[in-house]
């Protein structure tokens, strides 16, 4: 994604989700403008005709293919029809999809819209631990949804284990280019590597354990109305563990001293609706290293995003060691 934020670029983005403004029914006065701009650039669409506004997703290119980003689609409607979780709808395109495209250059866009869903992003914090448990309650009721649902035909969205996030080709990034990494924080990651793909590989895959998850519950992707969590972004869903769901949830939080409260509200949350065994529990702090590492190689590889820039490049390296450190000394025996 190196040198994709050149001047003019969301621009371009802008002008290629307007082209397809009549796929949605939005009409020449609408107006479009940028919400956030991560893997994908996401964009509010307001329409003199239309009583709400609508949410623009222009997929970045070569990351999910097309049956890809239509697998998500359908999840997301399955969710919804299930009364699972509170997540706003797909709108369908005139073109008799959910998926219209326009050329970027020598490259195809994907764009995908939705239904316009209130609220704000929670604000982090200990008092997020009541929140923490609304969303372990949500994170039951999406796998309870997943352990019964049957897949539709030709479904396939991407696998989140340690072969993915950290083997050969890695999906986003390899952490060893992270910035400000000495050779001694280097060999402690390289350690934090042989024991998480040590302990995975003895947790296991089967079923009651792996399988389709958000991935990505993390306090930019809720949205707090009143009593309502909302749900939105499921771009990075795909088959992991389960309880790698509350890992994702406390992304770019992990040094904070209220983590274990946030455990503990998501936990209780979760076992209000479905069993959560001590197996699955005592894997927790492994996850948490997962997500960390992961997050530090995806930092490494989208240095210009906004995202990355907030979490501080060094410093966040700096502090992916020092949990690293602190994980080995209790779990790296």
């Amino acid at each position: 994604m190196a040198g994709l934020y050149e001047d003019g670029f969301v621009e371009r983005l802008r002008q290629g989700a307007l082209s397809l403004r009549q796929e949605w029914q939005l009409s020449a006065d609408c107006d479009i403008r940028l919400l956030t701009l991560s893997e994908n650039a996401t964009f509010i669409a307001t329409d003199p005709g239309r009583a709400a506004p609508i949410i623009l997703r222009v997929h970045r290119p070569a990351y999910h293919s097309k049956a890809e980003i239509e697998s998500e689609l359908a999840w997301i409607n399955a969710l919804r029809d299930s009364g699972a979780v509170d997540t706003p709808e797909p709108l369908l395109a005139a073109n008799g999809s959910h998926i219209a495209s326009f050329q970027d250059g020598d490259e195809i866009r994907h764009v995908v819209a939705f239904s316009f869903m209130s609220g704000k992003e929670p604000a982090a914090g200990e008092s997020l631990a009541s929140g923490f448990e609304i969303l372990g309650a949500i994170s039951a009721r999406l796998h309870a949804h997943v352990r019964r649902w049957t897949r539709p035909e030709g479904f396939t969205r991407k696998t989140w284990n340690f072969q993915s996030a950290f083997g050969p080709e890695p999906l986003w990034g390899d952490w060893r280019a992270a910035l400000g990494l000495t050779q001694d924080q280097k060999a402690v990651l390289e350690r934090l590597c042989e024991v998480l793909e040590r302990k995975l590989a003895a947790y296991g895959e089967t079923p009651d354990r792996f399988g389709l998850v958000h991935a990505d519950l993390r306090l930019a992707n809720l949205l707090e109305d009143g009593d309502r969590l909302g749900v939105i972004d499921f771009d990075d869903c795909g088959l992991s563990w389960y309880v790698y769901d509350f890992a994702a949830a406390i992304s770019f939080l992990e040094t904070e001293p209220y983590i274990p409260a946030l455990q503990e509200a998501w936990i209780k949350g979760y076992r209000s609706v479905a069993e959560l065994d001590d197996e699955h529990v005592a894997m927790i702090p492994t996850f948490i290293m997962f997500r960390r590492l992961l997050l530090t190689a995806w930092i490494a590889s989208h240095a210009e995003t906004e995202t990355a820039a907030e979490a501080g490049h060094a410093a966040y390296t700096l502090g992916t060691v020092a949990l690293a450190e602190a994980y080995l000394a209790e779990h790296g025996a």
